[in-house]
């Protein structure tokens, strides 16, 4: 089959249009900067704080609605030993903002941090920041990794285009406009890759599910697992643990995500960031629903009407594949072109995001904080470009790889979920947490989640939960262990920190074993803020 050269110029098109857009963009960033009293890196991080609630509204969504959940969701509707009860995509970013915006938006915009690590650099100091940075840091490549996969086996499917190359272009026009623009372009880019993804994907469900091929879905929604068409599925007994600790991996390993709280961090107001929290969560919901009904018909059809013919794409090990199979086979040559549109804006509007992500924490937290705290605000703009370029070209180099978009959607958020989301809820909620706890909380979940092993990386288990089974020569964990570790890491931040303040501040401990010198600051600065009486006081008092 040669390349499909009418949906390759439309794709262009689009492409280029979204890095003109980038490029404009860029200008206002450069224009906030000169008014800017401030620091000027902040503009390309935070947007200078002036985002208002309609694009705030618009960039956190299209940050969260990628490729992994475009695709994701479809494949989990589609595949016969999940079903709709398993695509939880939706209803898990619901619960993660409407949590992140009762919880968290407020205490992080009110005292105006510029990134996520800026409380735990404040309390623990700069060498534990660092360790925090990193499971951060390998979450953003993942999910780089994870869209870009994603898209280039959609373009390979429906334009016939080496899936190769079109990662590599995907990639390169969204580290162009994010090196340009920094946040301001990563915003307005968004606005236009949300509306198209909306639009597109709607526009071409119509066509498929009046497609002859396709069963109507309404008579395939049972419960009747013999049936191959069945595509609600079921949630076993067996399988709850399981069930629940995904779902809790996806709706709140995403409140660890620097991508989130930067657009909360960019908000004009701490009410405007919470507003913005709240609608996001109900647009989220809905973006979800056209990958829902997809799948759907993808399982409600008789492939052997279509050219793709027999046996189905599940069974061929292409479930992954299911909503670009779907689009190119199901409805007709153009309609799919608008199809393989939307997975490319939703690529784009989230590889940018965690491009910056990475790129804002390390050059405001690492670079700045410590490598070269005299840096120049020009010093810093370059090392927030040269960030963004190596986390993009680390984030192509695993773009190869065949695992399930299901499946990389929930490791991105893994190491959030375990290692990040406990100590985030400490350091922003609980002032008795201490670094004590915090190094403690931090080594015992990393610790449980390496033991635990990863399917998905090749990764056998050392530990195994109860319930565990072996499949084709791959141990699965069905036992909730990933929420177990995220529990023992808040327990073991908590108990230890207590502890530590028991010991010292009864001199159970000697102070020379404060070898982090927390108890010690911790007691100058209270002394520091004690109240002083005024001359008229003293001598009252006297």
């Amino acid at each position: 089959m040669a390349v499909d050269v009418a949906g390759l110029v439309a794709v262009t098109v689009f492409y280029i249009f979204i890095l003109l857009t980038g490029i404009l963009a860029s200008r206002k960033s450069k224009k906030v900067e000169k008014k800017c009293t401030g620091q000027k890196s902040e503009v390309a991080i935070v947007g200078g704080r002036n985002i208002n609630i309609v694009i705030g509204v618009f960039t956190m969504t299209a940050t969260w609605v990628g490729g992994g959940y475009i695709l994701g969701t479809a494949e989990a509707v589609y595949s016969p030993a999940q079903g709709l009860v398993w695509a939880f995509g939706p209803f898990a970013y619901l619960v993660n903002f409407l949590s992140g915006g009762l919880f968290f938006a407020k205490p992080m915009r009110s005292k105006r941090y510029v990134t996520m690590l800026d409380p735990f650099q404040h309390r623990y100091g700069q060498l534990f920041t660092t360790a925090i940075l990193l499971p951060a840091l390998i979450s953003d490549i993942l999910w780089v990794a994870c869209i870009l996969a994603g898209l280039g086996a959609t373009m390979s499917i429906i334009l016939d285009l080496s899936s190769t190359i079109s990662i590599l272009i995907s990639a390169t026009v969204s580290i162009i406009y994010t090196v340009l623009g920094g946040l301001y372009a990563v915003a307005y880019t968004d606005i236009i890759q949300l509306s198209f993804i909306f639009v597109s994907l709607w526009l071409c469900i119509p066509f498929m599910i009046l497609s002859p091929a396709v069963t109507d879905i309404a008579q395939t929604n049972h419960f009747n697992q013999s049936s191959v068409n069945s595509w609600i599925g079921e949630v076993k007994l067996e399988d709850a643990g399981k069930w629940i600790d995904d779902f809790l991996v996806v709706a709140l390993g995403g409140l660890a995500c620097q991508s989130f709280h930067q657009r909360i961090l960019a908000a004009a107001s701490s009410s405007k960031a919470q507003f913005t929290c709240f609608v996001a969560a109900g647009v989220s919901f809905i973006m979800g629903i056209p990958s829902v009904i997809i799948g759907a018909t993808a399982a409600s059809a008789d492939w052997n009407q279509t050219e793709y013919g027999l046996p189905p794409p599940y069974e061929r090990g292409e479930a992954r594949n299911v909503l670009p199979l779907a689009l190119s086979y199901i409805t007709p040559a153009w309609v799919s072109v608008l199809g393989i549109g939307s997975v490319a804006a939703a690529v784009m509007s989230s590889m940018d995001s965690a491009l910056l992500s990475s790129a804002s924490m390390f050059t405001q937290n690492i670079y700045k904080a410590t490598l070269r705290k005299q840096a120049s605000e020009r010093e810093l703009q370059w090392v927030i470009r040269m960030s963004v370029l190596l986390v993009g070209l680390s984030g192509t180099g695993l773009a190869f790889n065949k695992s399930s978009m299901f499946a990389l959607l929930l490791l991105t958020t893994d190491l959030l979920y375990c290692i990040l989301t406990p100590q985030l809820v400490c350091v922003v909620h609980l002032r008795s947490a201490n670094l004590y706890g915090a190094i403690s909380g931090y080594v015992v979940a990393l610790l449980l989640r390496m033991l635990s092993g990863e399917p998905a990386l090749g990764i056998p288990p050392v530990l195994l939960y109860p319930g565990w089974r072996e499949e084709d020569g791959v141990i699965t964990q069905y036992f909730p262990f990933r929420t177990l570790i995220a529990s023992i890491s808040l327990a073991v931040v908590v108990g230890v920190s207590w502890l530590f303040q028991f010991g010292f501040s009864c001199q159970l401990i000697p102070q020379s074993w404060d070898v982090w010198g927390v108890f010690k600051r911790k007691m100058k600065a209270e002394v520091e803020e004690r109240p002083r009486p005024n001359s008229d006081e003293q001598s009252n008092y006297l």
